[in-house]
């Protein structure tokens, strides 16, 4: 591909925004399984979180604003969907939370892709319940956040194995995460 001085994009650039673009459908897809997918343990707020998996691939494999203009991408369009203005409300105060707590753990280089993966469903829920505190107008929406916690290490856990196990398999992805 010849670039010319008037193009500013790179074929890297080129590259990632095709890739990022694919990983978004990618995303949007997973969220309308999830939709399918009857799964509800009695307390609001509780999801496998599917799509989450697109989105720690793309925090590694691209970065964090790559992985956050995916998500925006994805909440936007599943809330318009499938869920509303609450849906969307509550995905991006959860997904902002995360995607903040996964990119500052990410680069202090301590932390495992599943941890940084346990520590973003956790921090999802807690965006949620703390928007659901706003909504509803008092903190006793936080009797379900030792429930959601478990719920987001164990999801968390999970997609971050996935994710890693993927990330060990994609060209010119590093091979210690």
């Amino acid at each position: 591909m010849t670039q010319s001085r008037d193009n500013p994009l790179s074929a890297s650039t080129t590259r990632r925004i095709a890739i990022a673009g694919l990983m978004a459908s990618l995303a949007l897809i997973f969220s309308y399984i999830e939709v399918l997918i009857p799964f509800n343990f009695g307390v609001p707020g509780i999801k496998l979180g599917i799509a989450n998996l697109v989105i720690i691939i793309a925090l590694y494999y691209l970065n964090g604003k790559y992985a956050l203009a995916i998500n925006l991408v994805r909440i936007f369009i599943a809330g318009l969907l499938f869920s509303g203005v609450f849906g969307i409300i509550y995905s991006l105060a959860g997904c902002l939370l995360s995607l903040l707590t996964m990119v500052l753990l990410k680069r202090t280089g301590v932390f495992s892709v599943t941890g940084v993966s346990i520590a973003g469903g956790v921090m999802h829920n807690l965006g949620q319940i703390l928007i659901a505190a706003v909504v509803v107008g008092t903190i006793r929406v936080f009797v379900y956040f030792p429930v959601l916690v478990i719920s987001g290490v164990i999801t968390g856990a999970i997609i971050g194995i996935i994710a890693c196990l993927i990330l060990r398999r994609l060209p010119g992805s590093r091979a210690d995460v």
